[in-house]
Order: C-alpha cells, then sequence, then structure tokens
C-alpha cells in the first residue's frame, strides 16, 4: 500500500435527522460545510482545529476525525507513519446537526484519498458501512455520504441507504440555541416501547414526507413533519425547544427537532423565511440553508 503524495481536502455538509416521523432512518443534507485536510507525515500526529470545537476538542489519537481515520487506514490495509489534519468546522457541535457524523465521514474519506488506490479498496458503500458502525446508527452518515435527502436502516447487522428526491424548491431553516445537549442524554429519555397507534400514524406520516419533499409538495409539510415517536418524550431535557417547535408549529409551520437537539429545524419552500427570524428566543443563531450535496474532495 502507497500514500499519496502533499494533503488531500474536503468537505462535509451538517446533516438533521429524523425530520419529525422519520426516526432513525431519515436524514438530510444542509449547505453548511466543515473544510477538512490531512497529509502523511513522517511520524507522529499532529491535529489543528480552527472555528467550532477550537480549544474545546482533543488534538491527539481521541480526535473523532483521527479515530475514524484510523479505521479506515485498517479497512485499507495499514497505517501510514504519521498523519498531519487541519480541521475548518462551522457546523455546531452537540447542537442536533450532525457535528459527529460530519467528523467521521471526513476521516474515512480522507483516508481513501491518502492511499493510491484507495477508493477501489474501499468503495463508497464499505466507507459509507464503515462510518455507521462507528456512528452506531445510520441516518446522518447517510446524509452527509451521499448528500440531499436518504432513507437509511439496518438489516442483520448492516447499514443500508437509498437516495430520495427533494424538489428544488425546498430549503431548511436552522434555529439554533446557545447552549448543547448531548444525543447520549436526548436518547435516553425514550421509551422502550411506544402504542401501536402512535408507530402507525408516524410511519404514515413519513411516507408523506418523503412524498411531499420529493414533489415539492410544500402544503403538506406541515402535516407530514408531525412525530409521535420521539419528541415530546424530550422535552424535559430541552424545553425551550419544544416550546420553539410548539410555537412554530401552531402558526404553521413545519417545525421539527433536528436529530436529537436542541436545534429546530423548519422545512419550507424558502418564502417568507424572514418570518421566522422572530420566533428565535435570545441568542439563537437563524441558519437559512440549502439542502447539501454529500461529503466532496477538492
Amino acid at each position: 500500500m502507497s500514500f499519496v503524495p502533499g494533503a488531500v481536502r474536503l468537505t462535509v455538509p451538517a446533516t438533521s435527522a429524523n425530520l419529525g416521523p422519520g426516526f432513525d432512518s431519515l436524514g438530510l443534507a444542509l449547505d453548511l460545510r466543515d473544510e477538512l485536510t490531512a497529509g502523511v507525515i513522517a511520524a507522529g500526529l499532529e491535529v489543528d482545529v480552527v472555528g467550532e470545537g477550537a480549544g474545546e476538542l482533543p488534538t491527539d489519537g481521541s480526535h473523532l476525525v483521527v479515530r475514524a481515520m484510523r479505521l479506515a487506514f485498517d479497512a485499507l490495509g495499514g497505517q501510514p507513519p504519521g498523519i498531519r489534519l487541519t480541521c475548518r468546522n462551522v457546523v455546531p457541535h452537540a447542537r442536533g446537526l450532525g457535528s459527529s457524523s460530519a467528523a467521521i465521514v471526513a476521516g474515512v474519506n480522507l483516508a481513501r484519498a491518502l492511499v493510491d488506490d484507495g477508493r477501489s479498496r474501499l468503495p463508497d458503500l464499505a466507507a459509507f458501512q464503515l462510518a455507521a458502525e462507528l456512528e452506531g446508527h445510520p441516518d446522518n452518515v447517510a446524509a452527509a455520504s451521499f448528500g440531499g435527502l436518504t432513507v437509511a436502516w439496518r438489516e442483520e447487522g448492516a447499514f443500508h441507504a437509498a437516495p430520495a428526491q427533494v424538489a428544488p424548491g425546498v430549503r431548511a431553516v436552522a434555529l439554533v440555541p446557545p447552549t448543547a445537549v448531548s444525543t447520549e442524554a436526548a436518547r435516553a429519555l425514550l421509551p422502550a416501547t411506544v402504542p401501536h397507534v402512535d408507530a402507525a400514524a408516524s410511519a404514515g406520516r413519513a411516507a408523506l414526507l418523503v412524498a411531499a419533499l420529493g414533489t415539492g409538495w410544500t402544503a403538506k409539510l406541515h402535516d407530514a413533519t408531525r412525530d409521535w415517536l420521539h419528541q415530546e418524550y424530550r422535552r424535559s431535557a430541552m424545553p425551550e425547544t419544544l416550546d420553539l417547535v410548539d410555537g412554530l408549529r401552531a402558526a404553521g409551520h413545519a417545525a421539527v427537532i433536528s436529530g436529537a437537539g436542541p436545534s429546530v429545524l423548519v422545512l419550507t419552500d424558502g418564502a417568507g423565511q424572514a418570518k421566522l427570524r422572530p420566533f428565535a428566543p435570545s441568542g439563537w443563531q437563524v441558519l437559512e440553508l440549502e439542502v447539501g450535496t454529500g461529503v466532496h474532495l477538492g
């Protein structure tokens, strides 16, 4: 196995999972992108973090991008003598916008790009599988890998993903709070079982959501984003988030918790996005975003 000379660069998108009723299955790439550069060096590990997470994230082998790179290098056939990595992060951390998936997908793809025949040794679907295994669930990883809207699932120990259409007019607005909530804390609030009627209702809305996004039937996005499986159970961990979702939905907006929260995502046709800003609590960011492409080299 040989390594390419010089550095490789890629960008990877933020993502929003669940989108309301599509719990642990639907993911949407957003045009808010981290930029990472890596190269093989003679020895050691050099990690530099700029932007989100600077001064907080580890700069040793426990850094998530490095861990993903090491995992991918093992799958590719061997470790390099040393790694230099620079992360220029803009995706907010621990806000439900897929920062960990972005790191993992970036690390796997950086490793592939640093090996001369990396893409043939580790094809796209195998790279996705590796990233999903490290993340533990595939929804954000699928959207970060392939872009757009994805449907992901796990069957017999393997992860799978399929693309779904998003009409050109669909936009997203992310309302991002100043404080974080960990995915683990948010998941810990979910019950082991839910009523059959709730599962059936949520499944129907998830199907409607895929249809509405694909056709641009934005008038149905409010109905299509209603959830019974997870959002209300998380209220105690993020009451301000759920109050914001309630207020936006009462005003007719297709608002959901983004991933495990605490950010809120609103799906829209782009018209009247300015009307969403007055809903944002003090200190919250409002990001108007296009649907994004997947991880991209160069």
